[in-house]
């Protein structure tokens, strides 16, 4: 497909992800639990920067995620629990038009930098890497549950402590060679 086919096609993609991440974020408590929001953006991010690592020139890159573990307890007086797992899906594209994909399971999702999980990233139905976390994954935890003892009303977000701190990436990534 030509570049400028393709450009416009991306921009309206980007503009369209963007508008639902923060439809979505506004939406969805994030006490103690995963934000599905925030695992799918840091998740598109992090692949995308370790694909680039890897010398993959990615066009782009849109991830999305369902929060799952959450349940609501049978009785109804207590809170629902926080979600404790996200599906992610991401599809992309190279810029030399190379299908890409990244999928699987996040456990942990921090400060917009790292997520812990099992995921894989696959370039034309080829597995690229396979990790159990991407990014800078010494950051403190974007959900974390407040102090015991805090009283909120059930289904309003507690506030989050925000830290910053500089540091040394490291990243862990498993690289499958091609067959």
């Amino acid at each position: 497909m030509p570049a400028r086919t393709r450009a416009p096609r991306v921009l309206a993609a980007t503009a369209a992800a963007a508008a639902a991440v923060g439809v979505l974020a506004a939406c969805e408590p994030t006490a103690g639990g995963l934000n599905s929001a925030a695992v799918a953006v840091t998740t598109d991010r992090t692949a995308t920067s370790t694909l680039e690592r890897l010398t993959f020139d990615v066009a782009w890159l849109s991830c999305t995620a369902r929060a799952e573990g959450a349940a609501t307890p049978a009785s109804g007086s207590a809170p629902p629990s926080a979600p404790s797992r996200a599906t992610v899906d991401c599809q992309g594209e190279t810029r030399s038009g190379q299908a890409v994909t990244v999928n699987g399971t996040v456990t942990e999702e921090r400060a917009g930098k790292c997520v812990h999980g099992d995921l894989t990233a696959k370039v034309e139905k080829k597995i690229v890497f396979r990790a159990t976390m991407l990014g800078d994954c010494t950051t403190a935890p974007s959900s974390t549950p407040a102090p015991s003892g805090t009283p909120t009303a059930p289904g309003v977000p507690r506030p989050a402590v925000t830290v910053t701190v500089t540091e040394t990436v490291t990243e862990t990534v498993t690289v499958v060679p091609a067959k």
